[in-house]
């Protein structure tokens, strides 16, 4: 989550710069996010249970997005690189609304 931040923070950069190499590189780089390592996907996956699908699809939504930045910035497209900026803020918002506060109680406040 935190290279996931730090790729967020080089986007509202890039868009105020409109800097669309920048841009692209890392609507390509939150596309590609990597996964987390198996065991720790699993222990996700067994906490969430029957919420697995919602929580999949806040994921693919977030590649999709990505991929869309990437391919307006490439076409320089400052409206459409918004829009689908837009679209990975929303999604971001809505799965830290619905697992956030669980995911940190759970696997965080234990310790």
């Amino acid at each position: 989550m935190q290279d996931l931040a730090v790729d967020m923070q080089a986007v509202v950069d890039g868009i105020s710069r409109e800097d669309w190499p920048l841009v692209a590189k890392n609507g390509l780089r939150i596309a590609d996010h990597p996964q987390p390592p198996l065991a720790e996907k699993m222990r996700i996956l067994n906490f969430i249970g029957s919420d697995a699908g919602k929580f999949k699809g806040y994921d693919e939504k977030t590649h999709q997005a990505g991929q869309e930045m990437k391919r307006a910035a490439a076409r320089r497209d400052g409206t459409a690189v918004i829009l689908a900026f837009a679209t990975l803020q929303n999604s971001c918002l809505a799965c830290h609304k619905n697992f956030r506060k669980s995911f940190q109680e759970h696997f965080y406040e234990q310790r």
